[in-house]
């Protein structure tokens, strides 16, 4: 393969961030490939009704295949894949995937997280997530659990912050934690009392899911919620970052107010940076990734449209 760049950015990811920066960057008339390992959080997601312009809600899976289909309407090439080598090359990357190479002047890290799940058969979490009978983010859904019965699985101050926070939306709210005692500071136990929040010694496991609630079986007996949110905290993906030696702050990635990681030529957007986990914010996060790579090249090379005139 010849060392001369093929594209002018391979976006990595192919969920909210990577697909609205897809968007931007084929429409500033750019080549770009996106590799996408199919595993989105917001594919998760059976319907969300905080998404501005979709009043009557949105499935995370319809989202991302509109996107997509509007990144491919103008030109971007997404393919299925997941990356696992970056290098540096000169005037850019080699990036490799199982079917794959391809060289590329930049390149965007949209990785996103991927959610620790709670105790319980994989099959019995995904039909009680379908359900709404497990649900990971209380910002996105914590109103359609309003005046519900809830448990949070979680323990230390995460949990108890979680908890806290859902306490807004409903006066029932039961922290139990995952596998073994709570262990809780005197501030978390006052917090905690002030919010009349119940706590639950674990280990706990989710055992059945019914037409409307779930159960838990704890190290104090079965307890029945509407809804459960896990409070387990999430893995970063940050490996192909750290290939190329990228600076992490609690192991997610540092940028700039541009999205710029430490490493020239390489951006990052989305829940693989600091910020807020949604969908509005990687949009906004990939929007701003894609204007500052098209300056940052124009700064290289003056990019300018070059039209045919009869002669």
């Amino acid at each position: 393969m010849s060392e001369e760049p093929c594209y002018d950015c391979l976006v990595i990811g192919g969920g909210p961030a990577g697909l609205t920066a897809a968007i931007y960057l084929t429409r500033f008339h750019l080549s770009l490939k996106v590799v996408d390992a199919g595993n989105s959080r917001a594919g998760w997601i059976p319907c969300t009704h905080n998404h501005a312009g979709y009043p009557e809600g949105i499935s995370g899976k319809e989202l991302v295949a509109r996107m997509k289909e509007q990144a491919q309407k103008y030109g971007a090439s997404v393919v299925s894949g997941r990356v696992t080598r970056i290098d540096r090359i000169e005037g850019g990357f080699r990036a490799e995937w199982g079917e794959g190479s391809v060289i590329t002047r930049t390149i965007l890290l949209a990785t996103g997280v991927t959610n620790r799940k709670p105790p319980m058969d994989e099959e019995l979490h995904d039909e009680a997530l379908q359900r709404g009978l497990i649900r990971y983010c209380p910002i996105c859904d914590g109103y359609e659990v309003t005046d519900k019965k809830l448990g949070v699985i979680g323990s230390g101050s995460h949990g108890v912050a979680e908890a806290v926070f859902l306490r807004g939306f409903t006066e029932d709210v039961t922290l139990i934690a995952p596998d073994m005692a709570h262990c809780l500071s005197e501030e978390d136990q006052a917090r905690l009392a002030e919010f009349d929040i119940v706590t639950v010694d674990g280990p706990c496991q989710a055992v059945a899911a019914h037409d409307d609630c779930i159960v838990v079986d704890t190290a104090e007996g079965h307890y029945t919620f509407d809804s459960v949110y896990p409070a387990l905290g999430s893995d970063t993906h940050v490996e192909l970052a750290l290939q190329l030696g990228a600076a992490l702050h609690e192991g997610v990635l540092v940028v700039d107010s541009h999205q710029r990681t430490s490493v020239p030529g390489l951006y990052a957007a989305g829940d693989v940076v600091l910020g807020l986990d949604q969908i509005s914010h990687a949009m906004g996060e990939g929007g701003v990734a894609a204007t500052t790579i098209r300056n940052d090249m124009a700064k290289v090379r003056p990019i300018k449209r070059e039209t045919l005139k009869a002669s």
